[in-house]
């Protein structure tokens, strides 16, 4: 008789299975999947030890290089300089965005000193490379730089930058008020300094000795108490200290303040000005101007100065009796009548137009460099071209991607280029030197020409209306003179054609010695004949605002 487990139940059938229940299935099977990927971690760990180890064994111990860690010092150092103020924000990240490429050379250079110095060691030392990181991270930044340097700089240009204002368009009601006029007696010589820190400044020089000011208030509220609120808070002051005289208002982030101001002709002027336009004219003894915002002065005597702190905004000078230097980024340059010497430095990203400087000029962006000993013709700067008419003495241009046209130069002219053409013509018997690394040289010699003519082309043709010996092969050179051949020529081009014409003599040039007081803007000189050139002549003189904004800068 067989004889039936006491586990199994009455009839002999088998226990019942637990119920199924998915979660804990997937819960089972999460776990042995993580307890899998643990096993294969350790052991993935433990073959990188040994293999660690080996290596170690047999080439030595791996030592940290010395380039990450003084990466990590500058990135300190730039920072902290940025904290305290010692480097302007936006200078810096515009440096950066152009020349971030210095870094990685500068980090490669460094591996390859210390892979020097460690192949003299007679155990030889394997570097780490932990700061690659590091490099990649700032390599990122530089490109985001650049493109944000490129692109929102034009944005503005184009658009305007039209600070709190453009967004309490769309928010709270403006409010206006007239402010009562201030005025004060002060001597005719003072020093007035004028301090707005939101809106638009006009200065102009009065008969008296009297400054008086005119404040016209705007301010952003939801109501007339808030909004009286915001007058009281931004008013201006005026403030008579001896020879010395403070107009301002103070900052409100829900306002601005217009500021009409008369001053004594004689007083010297500073002009401090955060966003808003500054408008000047009349005075006689110079301005000093710090401005976020478009800039025009008229008829001033004594030096000016005049400064952008941010974004790029128009720059118009008329009639100004001294010296004019300008720094900071501009978009529309405008200049006529400039008695003294011009200097200006920072980028151009409109276009630039220039006549009746009577003085040295020196332009500098990242991309041009230009010095003409004096201008009585007029100059044009855009994206694409820089064309100079009617100069006297040196002109010397160093640029690139841009066509070079001069034309009528009454001196010596030095000019160097690349991805651009260059076109020369001097007015008599003077040096010329143009190098172009890629692009043609095209000279134009008056009938009265004597040089010494030295012409070299790469992967070009040289052309000559003069008699010149046969060239052939890759590189092509030849030398001839022309006249007496007093003075030397010297013509390169580089995947380019060198061209030397004949061109018609220039009508008198007596309008060059034409004293400089306030002569009229030169739009059709004399001097000028009608070329045949693909450059475009240049434009009449453009007022405030009226060259057209170019996302390119110059």
């Amino acid at each position: 008789m067989s004889t039936v487990p006491p586990s199994t139940p009455p009839g002999g059938a088998p226990p019942p299975y637990p119920p199924y229940d998915p979660k804990t299935q997937w819960r089972v099977y999460r776990e042995q999947q993580k307890a899998a990927w643990r096993a294969q971690r350790d052991a993935w760990k433990a073959q990188r030890y040994a293999m660690k180890a080996s290596y170690a064994n047999a080439y030595g111990p791996r030592v940290p290089s010395m380039v990450g860690p003084i990466i990590l010092i500058g990135i300190g150092i730039v920072a902290l300089l940025l904290l305290t103020g010692h480097i302007a924000p936006v200078e810096f990240w515009a440096w950066y965005g152009r020349w971030w490429p210095l870094l990685l050379i500068g980090a490669g250079l460094a591996l390859l000193g210390e892979w020097a110095l460690d192949l003299r060691r007679e155990t030889p030392i394997r570097r780490g490379g932990s700061f690659v990181g590091i490099l990649i991270l700032l390599a990122i930044l530089g490109v985001c730089a650049a493109g944000w340097n490129n692109w929102w700089g034009p944005f503005r240009a184009h658009f305007g930058d039209q600070g709190d204002d453009f967004f309490n368009a769309f928010g709270l009601p403006e409010h206006d008020n007239d402010q009562q006029v201030l005025n004060s007696q002060i001597p005719a010589n003072a020093a007035i300094e004028i301090d707005n820190p939101r809106g638009d400044v006009s200065v102009t020089a009065g008969d008296g000795s009297t400054i008086e000011v005119q404040a016209h208030e705007v301010a952003y509220a939801s109501s007339d108490t808030d909004a009286k609120k915001v007058f009281d808070a931004e008013a201006a002051h005026l403030t008579p200290n001896g020879s010395s005289v403070l107009v301002k208002t103070e900052s409100n982030s829900s306002g601005k303040v217009n500021l009409t101001v008369t001053v004594p002709k004689t007083a010297k002027v500073t002009v401090n000005a955060g966003k808003g336009d500054v408008t000047v004219s009349g005075l006689g003894a110079g301005i000093t101007v710090t401005a976020r915002g478009d800039l025009q002065l008229n008829s001033i005597a004594g030096p000016v100065e005049a400064h952008f702190l941010h974004g790029h905004h128009d720059f118009s000078a008329h009639d100004i009796q001294g010296d004019l230097t300008l720094d900071g980024d501009s978009s529309d340059i405008t200049f006529s009548e400039i008695t003294g010497k011009v200097a200006q430095s920072g980028e151009v990203i409109g276009g630039a137009h220039m006549e009746n400087i009577h003085g040295p000029l020196h332009m500098h962006t990242s991309v041009t460099d230009l010095e003409v000993a004096e201008l009585p013709g007029d100059l044009t700067l855009s994206s694409d071209e820089l064309r100079v008419n009617q100069a006297k003495g040196l002109v010397r241009v160093a640029t690139r991607s841009k066509d070079i046209d001069l034309n009528q130069i009454y001196g010596d002219c030095a000019v160097e280029d690349r991805d651009g053409d260059i076109s020369i013509e001097p007015a008599g018997a003077y040096a010329v030197e143009a190098k172009n690394s890629k692009g043609d040289v095209e000279l134009t010699l008056p009938p009265n020409a004597s040089a010494t003519v030295n012409a070299r082309t790469h992967n070009g043709d040289i052309v000559s209306d003069y008699a010149i010996q046969p060239t052939q092969g890759e590189d092509k050179s030849v030398t001839f003179r022309v006249g007496s051949g007093s003075f030397l020529i010297a013509l390169s081009a580089d995947n380019g054609d060198v061209r030397i014409k004949k061109g018609p003599a220039f009508p008198s040039a007596s309008w060059l010695n034409t004293p400089p007081q306030r002569r009229a803007p030169m739009t059709n000189p004399p001097a000028t004949r009608h070329r045949t050139s693909s450059l475009s002549s240049a434009p009449r003189l453009k007022m405030h605002k009226e060259l057209p904004a170019q996302p390119v800068t110059q």
